[in-house]
Parts: structure tokens; sequence; C-alpha cells
């Protein structure tokens, strides 16, 4: 697992470009929806509400990458992402049980990167 660590900074380069994709849905807010749980809202203001958690999300992927080029940053990038992530995995669990298959990549991707984060965090922590 040391791997992790030596390698953090391409990881959270990666999950932030990654992450940044979601730019697209202040562009293309029903195209996010049915991407990511295959269905679309109607109503006027899901298209803002969409667009906003689309720059929203995308700001997460920014952070990242910031982090990745600033180490000094790096563990508070890594923890605000993480809770994002997690709060968006917990939402999707409690509230929307029914979307878990179609958004289904995006939950295993976001729970593998909370993961990697935690651990690159714990093992930070017990060096300093």
């Amino acid at each position: 697992m040391n791997v992790i660590i030596t390698n953090i900074k391409w990881i959270m380069v990666i999950a932030g470009l990654l992450t940044c994709t979601m730019i697209f849905a202040v562009f293309a807010p029903q195209a996010a929806l049915i991407s990511m749980f295959g269905e679309a809202l109607t109503e006027p203001l899901s298209q803002v509400v969409v667009r906003s958690w689309g720059f929203l999300i995308f700001l997460m992927g920014v952070l990242l990458i910031y982090g990745a080029y600033k180490p000094v940053y790096r563990n508070l990038c890594l923890v605000i992402v993480s809770l994002s992530k997690i709060a968006f995995i917990s939402i999707i669990l409690v509230f929307g049980a029914q979307y878990i298959e179609q958004s289904a990549v995006t939950f295993i991707l976001d729970s593998i990167l909370i993961t990697l984060f935690a651990f690159y965090l714990i093992k930070e922590r017990s060096v300093t």
C-alpha cells in the first residue's frame, strides 16, 4: 500500500480530472441526469439545481488537482472531497436506492477513491 503514498499526487490528478467531467452538467443538465440516474427532471428549477450541482462537483475535481500540486493543502483537500463523496453515496443509499444500478460506476469509483484517500490520510497522520 506504499504505492498509494508515493503516487497520491497522480491519483489525485486522475481523480480530479474524472471529477471535473461533471462540468458537462452545467451545459447539458438533462443529459447529465440521464447519464447518472437514468431519468430527467422537467421542472424549470431542476435546470438551476442540476447546473449548480454539476459545478460544485467540478470544483471538487479542481480541489483534488490543486491539492495534488500544493502538498501543504493536500490533506485538507482530500478530507473535503472525501466528505463530499461520502455525502453523495450516503444520499443515494438513503434516498435513492432505485438509482444505485444506474450510477454504479460513479458509486464504485467514489468508494474506491474514498478508501484510497482515507488510507493516505491515516498513513500520513501516523508519520507526522
